[in-house]
């Protein structure tokens, strides 16, 4: 492992706290009784707290310094005397712990009390100082200059995502969308716990991948010698449960989609599905804008979101616009009635890219997502979707090429999609053998499995249901005002980090041949006499094989001995 100057420095100063005999990793609990926004809320002068967290800046002042210290809260600023907080002789707490050997980053607890500086500034005077937790590589720390540039951004896309603790501790807003991503999830949990329903959980692993189209990712139980696939949707289990009694139940679920990524496409995301007994999508559209007029007030204290250039209005209701209608509008070509033969051509003379494993849904699907989705900035229902797009919704009531179905657009993206729910036992196996047809016609987001269970359970008896499922990171994505869905994921997936090949001089493999015939370590003098380089490629060698992390120099008596890192 190949060190910095900063890293090597800080290794040392590690080993120098514990040559002073203080525990730079203790294991002792530190009570903390304060946090730096309960400071600053019921600031008093002369109160005594005890605070801990990172050592984010310094002032130095010689006898007395200035710091910042910041907690899951914030920040806090620092004042530290040395005769405060070393009262007898002794001042090696403060001129050797603190000064020299506790770094930016550093986790320290401070015991101390508050008051009022000069300026006005809240501040705690420090008399107790307790080292917590040695930070070996040191943070990217932003600085904001007198004309509020920022210098030393962390702001490299790739190493954020990668680096997400990193990313916390120096970019404060970041922690904030995370917390709002809380706020939503407990504000939607509660309008669904205030109505009646129940959350549940269901299979991750599966041994049919069903509920929607889309490509599985495919694993195998040993045990059992069968394949299971990571689940693509919680659906068709939600729905066994209707079957089993129950009103009304709900999940957030991680699903696993092994599809192409992007802006708005993670392989691992989370949506939450409902279903309620007795309903239908008329019912559910109405229950879906009051659920996100709540859930928008309970994350941003409004019903109104900015993104990018536009602001969201998220107070119901909300527009209702068909399928059909939606098409024909921005198109003028009518879908009712046609063939997948005039679908194919229609979408063809419109420049969409098609193929003939597009069956009908799939050809209007493409109609509609290239030229209709992306005008719909401002919540609106799309409703009436064709029978074929469809294969777990109830035929529409008034027209049966047609299904009762809506998806919800917010900004040309889809955030909801909603049912009048399949129940007809008969009606579902013929559309899933339809999804088998497809799948053998080479559709690969077509589901090519009839789940039998499932169909079992159906004829056993459903009651009529609607259900609803939300992209939960898109509409988060929506809520804080990211382009990104990376953004508003903890740990987005990542291609596996390149590692860096070094590569060595030919004096410098001589020198790691020497020790590795030495059983990796070698007394500095001799090492050197057996290398016989000049003092200049001797000095040069060393000072590379010490940068990458190769070789350390460790001080045995008298004498300096050359360890090889493995």
């Amino acid at each position: 492992m190949a060190l910095s100057e900063q890293e090597i420095i800080r290794r040392e100063k590690l080993q120098s706290l514990r040559n002073l005999g203080i525990n730079p990793y203790p294991a002792n609990l530190f009570p903390v009784n304060h946090t730096s926004k309960q400071i600053k809320e019921s600031f008093e002068e002369g109160k005594k707290v005890i605070v801990a967290g990172r050592l984010m800046s310094v002032r130095d002042q010689g006898k007395a310094c200035f710091a910042e210290l910041q907690d899951s809260e914030g920040r806090i600023q620092l004042y530290v005397n040395r005769d405060v907080l070393c009262e007898g002789d002794d001042k090696t707490l403060y001129n050797q712990v603190f000064k020299k050997l506790t770094d930016l980053g550093d986790f320290i607890g401070i015991e101390g009390e508050l008051f009022t500086t000069k300026v006005g500034a809240q501040c705690i005077r420090v008399d107790g100082f307790t080292f917590l937790s040695k930070t070996l590589r040191p943070l990217p720390l932003p600085k904001v200059d007198e004309d509020g540039k920022v210098h030393d951004a962390f702001n490299d896309a790739e190493l954020r995502y990668r680096m997400r603790y990193v990313d916390l501790t120096v970019n404060q807003n970041v922690k904030e969308t995370f917390i709002k991503r809380t706020k939503l999830f407990n504000a939607m949990r509660g309008f669904f716990n205030d109505a009646g329903y129940l959350e549940v959980e269901t299979p991750v692993l599966q041994s049919i991948p069903g509920g929607a189209a889309a490509r599985p990712f495919i694993t195998h139980h040993n045990s059992l010698d069968i394949p299971l696939y990571m689940r693509i949707a919680n659906e068709l289990y939600l729905k066994r449960l209707i079957v089993g009694g129950f009103d009304g139940v709900y999940e957030f679920s991680k699903n696993f989609r092994n599809e192409g990524m992007d802006r708005t496409h993670n392989p691992e995301f989370t949506a939450m599905e409902i279903y309620v007994a007795y309903k239908d999508y008329n019912w559910m559209m109405d229950f879906t804008e009051n659920l996100l007029e709540h859930c928008a007030i309970g994350v941003n204290g409004t019903s109104e979101a900015v993104f990018g250039e536009h602001t969201i209005n998220f107070k119901a209701p909300y527009a209702r616009v068909t399928m059909t209608d939606s098409i024909k509008h921005f198109t003028g070509f009518d879908i009712s009635g046609k063939s997948e033969a005039e679908l194919f051509e229609a979408a063809r003379g419109m420049g969409i890219e098609v193929d003939e494993t597009m069956g009908k849904g799939k050809l209007i699907d493409e109609i509609f997502g290239a030229k209709c989705e992306g005008n719909y900035i401002q919540p609106t229902f799309i409703t009436d979707y064709p029978k074929e797009m469809s294969p777990l919704c109830k035929q529409h009531r008034d027209n049966p090429d047609l299904t009762e179905r809506f998806e919800l657009m917010v900004c040309g993206k889809e955030v909801a999609n909603a049912y009048s729910e399949l129940n007809d036992p008969i009606d579902q196996r013929e559309r899933f053998e339809d999804q088998m047809r497809l799948a053998a016609k080479g559709d690969d987001e077509a589901n090519g499995t009839i789940d039998e269970d499932f169909l079992r359970a159906l004829e056993y008896g459903m009651p009529p249901t609607s259900g609803l499922g939300i992209g939960m990171d898109r509409l988060m994505m929506f809520l804080t005002n990211n382009a990104s869905i990376q953004e508003v994921l903890f740990f987005p997936q990542m291609r596996p980090e390149k590692k860096q090949t070094i590569e060595l001089s030919d004096e410098e493999k001589f020198i790691v041949d020497l020790l590795k015939k030495s059983e990796n370590k070698m007394d500095l003098t001799q090492l050197k006499i057996a290398a016989n380089l000049s003092g200049k490629k001797w000095d040069a060698s060393m000072k590379n094989l010490s940068k990458h992390g190769l070789t350390k120099v460790a001080v045995d008596g008298e004498s300096k001995v050359v360890e090889l890192v493995e």
